[in-house]
């Protein structure tokens, strides 16, 4: 099974120069939008004509296309003028995500000169990418206040990508796991992977079983990451059980608690420096990273509507057996608060079930 049925572009260079700014052009318009600016306005305080912020807010005029330099000089008159960090950072991260998906949506090229495969991608960056495709924001901009000036007319409530554009891109993607092959593309095939099972159509996951079937891994920590990949694209096609396998697999077992346990913490960006690998993976000493981050993410993360409710309570399980001094930390009294509400849910398995009760009963002892 591949791509064959599905759309290719007929000039991918101008699909890739036409969707080269949608994402950081539409994260611009949210920061002007929060300081409350007319677009007039903001390209004078800027210094820059109103034409060329307005082509950089429709995405025609890419930031990305905007020097080093002068981009540096743009962000922080933006922060003199009241821009929030976290806006920022977004932005930052939707012109790196723009780079990504107009190499997608361009031609084709070699798998060593693809920028999927240049580094380890992280969450927030991963966040912003799909936003263009499956409509969800990014979680620092979901709870936005309202703009402080009233908008005029329809707007977006995202960066707007088209049906087909939609499947130019997750074609893209299944080409490039079919065709990125040995240790070497490793990285640029798991990360095309991961994209790819965000795909919306009917033959996804049976195109993901296949290609998770070829995978032939030449090592502990390749064969580690697939079983990964494996279990998180299929949570997120609604099967749980492969979930279970590699959660069961994970215990007792010191080097994949270890390796669950950084992966997390570089997944959202808790571990310091960008990877341009998955070798830190395994051996990255976990003293590098604190886990206070990591404990308010996964402690957000006990919903039962969530998909991969049972590796976040598996993960915040271990996170406490290694760290136990973050049971004081500030997450602590919120992770108390919804210990009872997991315990009343029928959703976690039975093991995730003892797990929760480890941690409810840790926490009387270090209260004791």
């Amino acid at each position: 099974m591949g791509s064959n049925n599905r759309s290719t572009p007929t000039n991918g260079q101008g699909t890739a120069a036409r969707h080269g700014g949608i994402v950081s052009g539409y994260v611009l318009r949210l920061v002007r939008e929060q300081l409350g600016y007319t677009q007039e306005t903001l390209a004078e305080r800027m210094r820059v004509a109103a034409d060329t912020l307005a082509g950089w807010e429709s995405g025609r005029r890419p930031l990305t296309a905007v020097p080093v330099g002068q981009m540096l000089v743009h962000r922080h008159r933006l922060l003199q003028l009241g821009a929030a960090p976290p806006l920022l950072l977004a932005l930052e991260r939707a012109m790196e995500a723009d780079v990504l998906l107009s190499s997608a949506l361009g031609g084709e090229k070699p798998a060593d000169q693809d920028p999927l495969g240049a580094w380890v991608m992280q969450r927030d960056l991963v966040e912003v990418l799909t936003w263009p495709l499956n409509g969800v924001a990014p979680t620092p901009l979901r709870d936005l206040p309202a703009p402080a000036r009233p908008r005029r007319g329809p707007v977006p409530k995202g960066p707007e990508l088209a049906a087909a554009d939609r499947r130019r891109f997750f074609s893209r993607m299944r080409r490039i796991a079919e065709s990125a092959r040995g240790a070497e593309h490793f990285l640029l095939r798991r990360q095309a992977l991961y994209l790819a099972g965000y795909d919306s159509a009917p033959d996804t996951g049976d195109w993901l079983a296949h290609q998770q079937r070829t995978e032939r891994p030449d090592g502990w920590l390749t064969h580690w990451l697939n079983a990964r990949s494996v279990a998180a694209v299929a949570a997120r096609q609604g099967d749980r059980d492969r979930m279970a396998h590699f959660i069961a697999a994970l215990d007792g077992d010191d080097a994949s608690e270890a390796a669950n346990l950084n992966y997390w913490a570089y997944w959202i960006g808790e571990s310091p420096h960008v990877q341009l690998s998955d070798s830190f993976i395994a051996t990255e000493d976990p003293g590098v990273w604190a886990g206070e981050k990591l404990l308010h993410h996964l402690v957000r993360g006990l919903n039962p509507e969530h998909g991969f409710v049972d590796l976040n309570i598996h993960t915040l399980w271990a996170l406490l057996a290694a760290r136990p001094n973050l049971l004081s930390s500030g997450a602590s009294r919120a992770l108390r608060d919804r210990l009872p509400v997991m315990l009343d849910s029928c959703v976690p398995s039975a093991r995730a079930r003892r797990e929760l009760e480890n941690i409810r009963y840790a926490i009387r002892l270090s209260r004791a």
